[in-house]
Formats: C-alpha cells, sequence, structure tokens
C-alpha cells in the first residue's frame, strides 16, 4: 500500500486512477508486488482509507524524516546553512462542486499583476545538498516570512532566502542563535542610481539561494503536482510531505544506485 501511495505521488494519480493504472501497467503492478493471478489490485476505496490512516496517525512527517535519515547514512547529510523558500500551488477556484463554494481554507494572493487562488507550500532546504528538511502548508495569502521559524532546524550557522524574508534577523535568531541572516535586501536607488555593492551582495547569495528551485522543479515539472490534489490545508501538508521526501530520493538517485546501474 505504502508504494501504491508513493505511485500516487510520482505519477500525480487520483485513487480511482491509482486503481485503474494498477490493472493497465504490468510495470507498477510489479513495483507493488501484485499478481493479477492470485488477487485483486486494491480498489480505490482501500487506497483512500490506506491514506487517511497515514493523515490521522502523522506518519507523512516521519516517512520525511527516515528519507532523511537514510540519506545522511549514505553520505547525503543535512549541514548548518538552509535555505528558505514558498511556491504558490493553484486550487480550484470554481463553486461548481456540491457545496457550491470554493474550499474555505484556500485563499487569493496577488503575485506580480496576477492573482492566484490555493495554498503555498514553504521549504527549508540545505544550503549544500539542496535536501528538503522542513515544510510548512499555508493558505496562499500568508506572507512567506510568518513560516520562517518553523523552517529552521535550528542548528544553522547560515540562511539565505529572498527579499520578501528581509527584516528577519531576530526570528532567525529566535529559531537558530547562531546563524548569520543572509537573506536578499531590496536594492535602494538614490538620486536616481541603483546601490551596486548591495546589488552584487544580492547575486552572490542568490547563486546559494537558487538551490531551493530544484525541489521545486520536481515536484511541479516531474510529478506534475501543480495543483492541490484535496480541499483543506491539513489532507494537502499531508501530501505535501510524503511528495519533498520522494523529492529529495529523486535529487540523489543517482548517488545512491548501486555502481553500475
Amino acid at each position: 500500500m505504502l508504494r501504491i501511495y508513493f505511485l500516487q505521488h510520482w505519477f500525480n494519480l487520483s485513487d480511482p486512477g491509482a486503481e485503474d493504472a494498477l490493472y493497465e501497467s504490468p510495470v507498477l503492478r510489479g513495483f507493488v508486488g501484485i499478481d493479477l493471478g492470485r488477487a485483486a489490485a486494491p480498489d480505490e476505496t482501500t487506497i483512500l482509507n490506506f491514506r487517511h490512516l497515514l493523515e490521522k496517525h502523522e506518519l507523512n512527517g516521519k516517512i520525511l524524516d527516515t528519507v532523511n535519515l537514510y540519506l545522511a547514512s549514505q553520505g547525503i547529510r543535512i549541514s548548518t546553512g538552509t535555505i528558505v523558500d514558498a511556491t504558490i500551488i493553484s486550487a480550484p477556484s470554481s463553486t461548481k462542486n456540491e457545496k457550491k463554494e470554493r474550499d474555505p481554507e484556500m485563499h487569493q494572493t496577488k503575485k506580480g499583476n496576477q492573482y492566484y487562488f490555493g495554498a503555498k507550500a514553504h521549504i527549508g532546504v540545505d544550503s549544500k545538498e539542496g535536501v528538503v528538511h522542513s515544510v510548512c502548508t499555508s493558505a496562499a495569502s500568508v506572507h512567506d516570512k510568518h513560516m520562517l521559524p518553523d523552517l529552521l532546524h535550528g542548528n544553522e550557522k547560515k540562511v539565505w532566502g529572498d527579499a520578501g524574508y528581509q527584516g528577519q534577523t531576530e526570528a532567525i535568531h529566535e529559531a537558530a542563535p547562531q546563524a548569520q541572516d543572509m537573506t536578499n535586501r531590496r536594492v535602494k536607488k538614490s538620486k536616481g542610481k541603483v546601490d551596486e555593492e548591495e546589488k552584487r551582495k544580492n547575486r552572490t547569495k542568490s547563486r546559494v539561494r537558487a538551490k531551493v528551485e530544484w525541489p521545486f522543479r520536481i515536484l511541479k515539472r516531474v510529478f506534475h503536482y501543480t495543483k492541490v490534489r484535496y480541499r483543506g490545508i491539513k489532507k494537502n501538508h499531508e501530501w505535501l510531505l510524503t511528495a519533498f521526501a520522494l523529492v529529495n530520493l529523486y535529487q540523489h538517485r543517482k548517488r545512491l544506485a548501486p555502481l553500475g546501474a
């Protein structure tokens, strides 16, 4: 059942979609360990009930922790630098459903000149290995800085983030007393001239901060998770915890594969 749950993440499958895929693909059946000559594949209700058990007992966070412990045992360890960032995950804005309403836990926000409705995934990523070690989920309207303390593991020496985290030095020190605030600063203009020194510092910081985009790219472009699958923040948070655990494995798949594989 856990392997089926992972397949749902990798191939962006709904519960009925996962059931259908198991009947259609011998490769997926082989991965899961299903022999149709002996027994039928689990139906969508069984798959749903298993997912609810994981959510009820909050086991998705333990999946993330277990994956990271395994990576550490393979030499891919979380160091003393953390990069923080967030991405918007869209939710259906239509009211053409049974309840005739949008998800009350999702909210609208403006980014650039465009409005988005949905949730926001906040992550803390190791600055050396790119491993996601912390995940928070909120409505899209929640500002990135409010989740910052929960994204730090406490042993940081440096914390990177974009200009949205500017001015959070005190919050960083409360969560990680030894951490240096390396977040980008908004470039000021004086008499029509740009502060080139601050701009140069931001470029240097951004070279490190760019690693935080790797997990988001895998989540959205490889796993195709661009829209929330469920109603409510809690269910989607649990889904994202496992998603980022699998993202960590995907990022380091070549280093984890046996030699010659």
